[in-house]
């Protein structure tokens, strides 16, 4: 990722906030940096940027996350996901879908 701002901060007040909320989230929290590049990882493939999946692959390797550890965190986001899937608008698939 370059150190030049994206697009989006430079064109509303609250780019100034964002960018300060991702600087503060990069700095020592509660969260290690490895879990905290799992996390982010874990979500951007869910989200399914592909950019953001890349740099935070990157991220969380460099953090000492195992492949084993990144793969684990991409098999649950992907379990977590599908059981979103199936259960979003649940009772409405049931209605349809579920002999009575």
């Amino acid at each position: 990722m370059s150190n030049e701002s994206p697009w989006y901060l430079k064109q509303s007040p609250l780019g100034a906030a964002y960018q300060h909320f991702s600087n503060v989230a990069k700095q020592k929290t509660v969260l290690d940096a490895k879990t905290k590049g799992l996390l982010r990882l874990a979500i951007a493939s869910v989200f399914r940027c592909k950019h953001c999946t890349e740099h935070h692959i990157k991220d969380a390797l460099e953090a000492g996350a195992t492949k084993q550890e990144i793969a684990e965190a991409l098999l649950i986001a992907s379990l977590q996901a599908a059981g979103t899937q199936l259960n979003w608008h649940k009772e409405f698939f049931e209605e349809y879908l579920v002999e009575k």
